[in-house]
Order: structure tokens, then sequence, then C-alpha cells
């Protein structure tokens, strides 16, 4: 701690090492009136007239006041609940938003990846987009020349580089997205919810990226909700907690602090989830039975299998986890259970009405306010105009967004995205309930809350089925795992004996 503190104070007194200095920053939002939302005044699709009532008009400060300095050679974190004003913060340092007050000095040229894969394109090839996106932050078309196969290969998605990003799952998106801007070599490079989608695997070689880029680059900036990586990774933390600066400075330290505010505390669990084993009762009436599924894509010249041979039935009242790496298939499955995709060949039959939340927030308008957004995407998971209104206080309740609820969503961070996507969606009571990496976003504590909802959801269900790359979750939320890979089954079975025989891959991989 000692040598941390003298560092720190040298870095202070050599002031051509500060690259951001941030003083008495702030800025504002209207919650009720943006200038550029014109279609949230225009059009009053959603609510009745009554709408006007909910609104209040009230100046709301997603960053107030903020002191700090970032130095020349380090990885700053900044941590802090969904909608503290991480995502806000970064978007000022990056210069998307300006300040209404106070300045910020920055020295250097920024990257800023806020969500991974922002920019691509769906109908474009994952090599179409890497080009895209490259000259989007910037970069000549000659340096991407010399890197597409070093980000080809760094992103570890195989395959799928040539084929349209419309087919990706999100761990894809954030494998293709941080590689892309690893290898640019930005000068200062912010990761907002970085490494919160993918697999363990990558999200470590991703980090051990990041300490190389630190060496070159001026520094880089995380804003992640992985204390474990915070402490391990950043030399140094700012907590930001509704728009002000809590704590900064050691990551131990600050963590401390950090945990010390977190809801219904429990230090022997620590990080983990704090759930109840599910109870469940399994009937014999089946819900789900896939026989022999198959999936290709054309990529150029040869056909790419996503699915191969997949078989299994899912009962009544089973809890389902789907694991495997980003690209194992568990995507594409539960794009061919929604129908979303329809195999090449196979059976598969369902029985009762299913309801996906395969990405959080993916028929959000970024226009559009929190609130007119609960309304839309309400109808386009099918759920009636007179039940999203019955239900709407009772959303925005279990968000915990409601000092953002009327401002555009295109202000709201991806953790609260999530927030409001999954409130959404639990509203629901479907027969079928497919949730694709539900817990990838968030806080601790809305995770813990999400999944006791998941759990309470069960009880009305008649099956769940749930990607994710959380193994405890998996372990003590679910009855049953399938783990995947190359579009295969390689295990159906006990959750721990899944995780298990999935860690032990990774384990072999690494030697």
């Amino acid at each position: 701690m000692a040598v941390t503190q003298q560092k720190k104070l040298t870095q202070e007194q050599d002031i051509k090492d500060v690259v951001i200095k941030a003083t008495n920053l702030g800025l504002s939002f209207n919650a009720q009136f943006s200038k550029d939302d014109y279609k949230s005044h225009v059009l009053n699709l959603f609510r009745k007239e009554k709408k006007v009532q909910d609104v209040k008009e009230k100046e709301f400060w997603p960053i107030k006041n903020l002191e700090f300095s970032a130095f020349k050679g380090e990885v700053l974190g900044i941590i802090g609940s969904n909608g503290s004003g991480k995502t806000t913060l970064c978007k000022l340092i990056s210069g998307i938003l300006l300040p209404d007050e106070g300045n910020i000095e920055v020295d250097g040229k920024v990257s800023a990846l806020f969500s991974l894969g922002m920019g691509f394109k769906k109908e474009l090839t994952g090599r179409e987009n890497v080009y895209l996106n490259g000259m989007m932050l910037g970069i000549d078309k000659k340096v991407i020349d010399q890197s597409i196969e070093e980000i080809h290969e760094f992103s570890g998605i195989g395959k799928f580089i040539d084929k349209p990003m419309k087919y990706y799952s999100s761990g894809m998106k954030a494998r293709l997205g941080f590689s892309v801007a690893a290898f640019m070599e930005p000068e200062i490079l912010i990761l907002d919810e970085a490494l919160n989608t993918g697999d363990k695997e990558f999200s470590e070689k991703a980090a051990l990226k990041i300490q190389e880029l630190v060496d070159k680059a001026k520094m880089v900036i995380i804003v992640t909700h992985s204390l474990r990586y915070a402490k391990k990774y950043c030399d140094r933390l700012i907590w930001l907690e509704k728009g002000v600066i809590k704590e900064q400075g050691n990551p131990k330290e600050v963590i401390e602090k950090y945990k010390a505010t977190l809801p219904e505390k429990k230090p022997k669990k620590k990080n983990k989830l704090e759930l109840e084993k599910t109870e469940v009762e399994i009937k014999d009436a089946t819900v789900i039975k896939a026989e022999n599924i198959n999936l290709s894509f054309k990529l150029k010249k040869e056909t790419f299998w996503a699915l191969k041979n997949v078989s299994f039935e899912v009962k009544e009242g089973e809890v389902i986890g789907i694991i495997g790496h980003n690209g194992a298939g568990k995507s594409t499955l539960c794009k061919v259970l929604t129908k979303i995709l329809t195999p090449d060949t196979g059976n598969l039959k369902m029985n009762g009405e299913t309801t996906a939340l395969l990405n959080y927030g993916t028929g959000f308008n970024a226009q559009l306010t929190g609130s007119d957004n609960i309304y839309l995407n309400g109808m386009l998971l099918g759920i009636p105009k007179e039940t999203v209104q019955e239900r709407y206080e009772g959303i925005i309740e279990f968000s915990g967004i409601r000092k953002s609820i009327h401002s555009p969503v295109k202000a709201y961070s991806s953790g609260m995205k999530a927030r409001l996507g999954f409130s959404i969606a639990a509203t629901l009571q479907p027969d079928i309930f497919i949730i694709d990496e539900a817990l990838s976003t968030g806080d601790m504590h809305f995770r813990k809350k999400a999944s006791e909802k998941i759990q309470e959801m069960m009880e009305s269900a008649k099956a769940v089925l749930i990607v994710s790359h959380s193994m405890s979750f998996v372990e003590t939320v679910c009855n049953r795992a399938i783990w995947m890979e190359n579009g295969q089954i390689l295990f159906d079975g006990d959750p721990k004996e899944a995780v298990k025989l999935y860690k032990e891959k990774i384990s072999d991989k690494k030697k």
C-alpha cells in the first residue's frame, strides 16, 4: 500500500503525467424534455392522455461536482451501482457529451467502447465489421490490413469471422468488439462494461491484453461490476454513486467501503449470489422435444454447422442452464426454440407459448424515454397495452431507475437497460421462458434481485431455459444443465457435474 501511495504522490507531483483532469464537472438532463428527443414529444403512441400526469418536470444531474485526475500508465477502474453515472462520465471524457458546468481536460485521443460491438452492422460479416469499426475509430485501412489476422485470432470466433453478425451471440460480439479496440493501439482506451459479457477464458485473456495496452497507450479506463476483476487488474478505483465520487484511490480500500454499502451483505459469501437451491416438481408432460436438430450457414465456399445433431427433451417443471464458451451454439439454439431461426433438418415440438429475452433492451428505441419504451418493449414481447398499464408502476419499482425513467434511453448505461429490459420481461407469465445471457450485465444487488425473480417465475412457467456464464448461478438455480461445444451437446444432466467437466476442459486448454 505504501508503494501505491508513493506512486500516486509522484504522479501528482509530475504534472506532465496527468492525462485527464476534471474540475467541478457536472452534467444535467431535463427529466421531461431533451432537445433532440423529438420522437418522445411528437409521438404519443403508447399511453393514454394521463401520461402527462406521470411526468415530473425535474432537472436531473447524473454527474455533479466531480474532481479527479487520471495518470499516464495506469488502469483506472470505475465502479458503482447501475445509474450511478459511470457511463455518463465516460461519455464526457470521450467528448460525446459536453459538461453543463466545470471543465474536463483530456490529453490524448480517446477510443471508447461503450458496448462491445457498438457500431457493428448485423448484415455485414465480422471481417467487414472489423474494417467498419476500425475506420469509425479513425484507424487507417492499411493499419487494419496489418492487424486483421491478429484481431481474428485473438477474438477466437473462428469461421464466424466471415459470417453475418446477425448470427452472432452477444458473447461473440463482445469478443470481436474488444479485439478491434485492443489491437488499434489507442492513446486512451475506455471500456464500459467491457468484460461483463463473455466466457471466463476470454475475460482473463482480455484482462492480460489490457495490461499490455497500458505499456503502449497513455492509460486505460474500465467500467466494471466485477469487484474481483477491479481489485486484481486496476491500479486505482473511482467509486461513483448518484453522480458524485464517494471514494477514489487504492482498489482494495475502495472496494471494502463500497461493499459495506450493499444491501443484505453477508461477508462469508462475498460476491456469490445469495440464493436458495431451487425446489422444482418435475412432471411427466414433455414441454420441448428436439430431435436431431441441424442448422447450417453458408460461409463463402463452405458450410458451417451452428447446430449439429442436437437432441433433448424438457419436462414440465425443469429449470435448465445452458453453458459453453462464446460461439458454442447456445444463442443459436435459443433462436431456434423461439422460431427466429428454422433448422435445416430435425424435428422440434414446443408445448406452450414461448417468451424469450435474448438481449436486454433489444427492442428499445434510443430516442424514446424509458417510460415510453416500457410500452414499446412490452407490446413487442406480446403484452397487451392494458396489462402494461396495470404493471407500469411495478416495472419501474423493480428496475430501480425511477429517477431516469423519463430520460431518453440513449442516456442509459448498459446496466440500466439491463434492469429495465429484465423488469419488463419479468412481468410476463409465459409457459416457456428463455433467457440468453441473463445475468451478464448489472450490479451485484440487481443480479440477486433478478435471480430471485427468475425463481419466482418458475412457479408459473412450464419450463425455464437460461444461458449463463455464471457457473454458481447454474449450479444453484438450475436442476439440470446442458453443456454445448461446437454446436453439439457434450453433456446433459446434473448441473454440478456439467460445470465440473466444463471447467476441466477450460483448464486443459490452458496447459
